[in-house]
């Protein structure tokens, strides 16, 4: 299996759940994730190593084997092309896509940038199969995101809906409803691998999934060499892992807005887990896109921030803030995930335990805190700058 993007958040504890379960694993990255880092002046909180030490730690600790290739697949064709070729995989896993909403939406280069790395990485992936293993499955992390907040009556499909054109009886793709540049990358990736399994029957499975928690894996685990990253600052923080830095470390806990916004959550254990349930029943050839919803259950950000506040062992609060993004303040949310259920998938669940132990693991860390990257700073618009900006001052400290 390749894994694009292998060296991130995601794609990272995703290459290591795969080795243990017997894939070849070859990861492939641009270091890009870590670069992003050093040009807004941050860092991880957890110490993450090059991708070599941990490709070598989990060899000493599994006796497994994971190649890293420092690759760009955004870059030149002809470079992907040689790589589907070398490699020619069975599955290939992409997550090597910029992933972040707030990042997406900071300038109008890095809107720029956004549609040509997501896109242009996806398309040469999509030739290089075509070319060279046309049998091989594609499986892409995409995101809850596509469908919107508070757009749909009723629970979100996994993919498709039934609807009625004319006389016609017909099951389209879900309508889209992307809240961020980021998140319309998603959606134009979704029109590409239907243009290609319609013209060249690919197999390709997309999966849509919620806000990603949590740090540990079974897997990363088993050495500190092997830890994932975290991140916590406001461009590429997830909500219940900035919740949890602010609560562990007695900052104020910050929603935005009301709070009252519905997401849709996962733990990163379960990413890992999907997606080798996802390589493990490909789509037969020229079947359409598969698509299902990876996530494991809805709250609002309210619930979470108040989960926070309960277990700060420095006394945080909750203390609302103006918020950054273009989005309803309430909303309700339903998801349909039927078919990893259809698997045997038992998600893991949050609640105080599984919260507490986040919190352990950030205290831990502590000390590589980069606090002037916590609050916003990228906005969906002049209205949402200038508020925020008003309202700015440094985080409090219990």
């Amino acid at each position: 299996s390749l894994v694009l993007g292998g060296d991130g958040f995601c794609g990272w504890p995703t290459a290591l759940h795969l080795s243990e379960h017997g894939h070849k694993v070859v990861i492939v990255d641009n270091m890009l994730r870590r670069k992003i880092d050093e040009e807004l002046g941050t860092q991880s909180l957890t110490p993450i190593a090059s991708p070599q030490d941990r490709c070598a730690a989990w060899k000493e600790v599994s006796g497994k084997d994971i190649e890293f290739v420092e690759m760009d697949v955004s870059g030149p064709l002809d470079d992907v092309m040689s790589l589907i070729e070398k490699y020619k995989p069975d599955n290939i896993v992409h997550f090597a896509e910029i992933r972040a909403a707030p990042y997406s939406m900071k300038s109008p280069g890095k809107k720029a940038e956004t549609v040509r790395n997501n896109l242009l990485g996806v398309h040469n992936v999509l030739i290089s199969m075509l070319e060279h293993v046309p049998d091989a499955h594609l499986i892409h992390l995409g995101t809850m995101g596509v469908y919107g907040y508070g757009t749909v009556d009723g629970a979100i499909p996994e993919g498709y809906v039934n609807v009625k054109m004319g006389s016609k009886d017909m099951e389209i793709v879900a309508p889209y409803h992307p809240g961020s540049v980021y998140h319309t990358t998603k959606c134009l990736d979704n029109v590409l691998f239907n243009f290609y399994v319609k013209n060249d029957q690919l197999r390709i499975t997309d999966l849509h999934q919620g806000i990603v928690w949590g740090v540990e894996t079974p897997e990363t685990a088993r050495d500190p060499r092997l830890v994932n990253r975290l991140d916590v600052d406001s461009d590429y923080g997830t909500v219940l892992n900035r919740f949890a830095v602010q609560s562990a470390l007695g900052l104020d806990i910050t929603p935005y807005g009301t709070g009252g916004q519905t997401r849709a959550f996962i733990n990163i254990a379960d990413t890992a887990r999907c997606i080798r349930m996802a390589t493990e029943n490909p789509p037969a050839a020229g079947e359409r896109v598969k698509i299902y919803n990876q996530v494991a259950e809805c709250h609002t950000v309210r619930d979470i921030a108040q989960m926070m506040e309960g277990l700060s062992p420095a006394g945080s609060k909750v203390v609302n803030v103006p918020n950054p993004r273009n989005e309803k303040a309430e909303n309700n949310l339903e998801v349909i995930n039927q078919n990893f259920r259809s698997f045997g998938w038992n998600p893991v669940k949050l609640d105080d335990g599984k919260a507490q132990e986040l919190v352990d693991t950030i205290v831990k860390y502590k000390d590589r805190l980069v606090l002037n990257n916590l609050a916003p700073s990228s906005f969906w618009g002049k209205r949402q700058a200038a508020a925020c900006l008003d309202k700015a001052e440094a985080p409090a400290v219990a």
